[in-house]
């Protein structure tokens, strides 16, 4: 089995949260979700849990960051193209999250961008040519 990775958000209104990655393609997987907490599907490896404030401290002896005045982690993801980062900001950005929190990096042969959620959880995504990254050029 291919590993997976599963990101663990609190989030503060669940229901607006689901409406918000679902309107990025996210699919709810409904035998990992309830009224506390909701499973988002974004690939085969990649899925990300909301969680209730309440839910969210059960698994951490941590108390809850607001991430729109803190920053604990940066999630980035990877799209197929150019076009692609800018849809997805689009994307996030008609579904009421914010774009361009972090400035757009631009490369040539790299180029990204970001948004923030409804909770302030950044998300990078970042597209790069393969034949640089294949070839090694991408580093220089």
């Amino acid at each position: 089995m291919p590993t997976m990775i599963f990101v663990n958000l609190p989030v503060r209104e669940l229901a607006a949260s689901i409406r918000f990655y679902e309107a990025l393609g996210g699919s709810r997987n409904p035998q990992c979700s309830d009224d506390t907490a909701a499973c988002i599907v974004l690939s085969d490896a990649i899925h990300v849990m909301l969680l209730t404030h309440d839910k969210f401290m059960q698994f951490s002896p941590r108390p809850v960051a607001d991430a729109r005045a803190t920053a604990r982690v940066l999630l980035c993801v990877s799209a197929e193209s150019r076009e692609a980062v800018d849809g997805q900001v689009r994307k996030a950005m008609e579904a009421g999250g914010t774009p361009d929190p972090t400035p757009t990096q631009d490369y040539g042969f790299m180029y990204g961008r970001s948004y923030e959620d409804p909770d302030g959880h950044i998300w990078e995504v970042m597209w790069m040519d393969p034949a640089a990254a294949a070839s090694g050029t991408a580093a220089a």
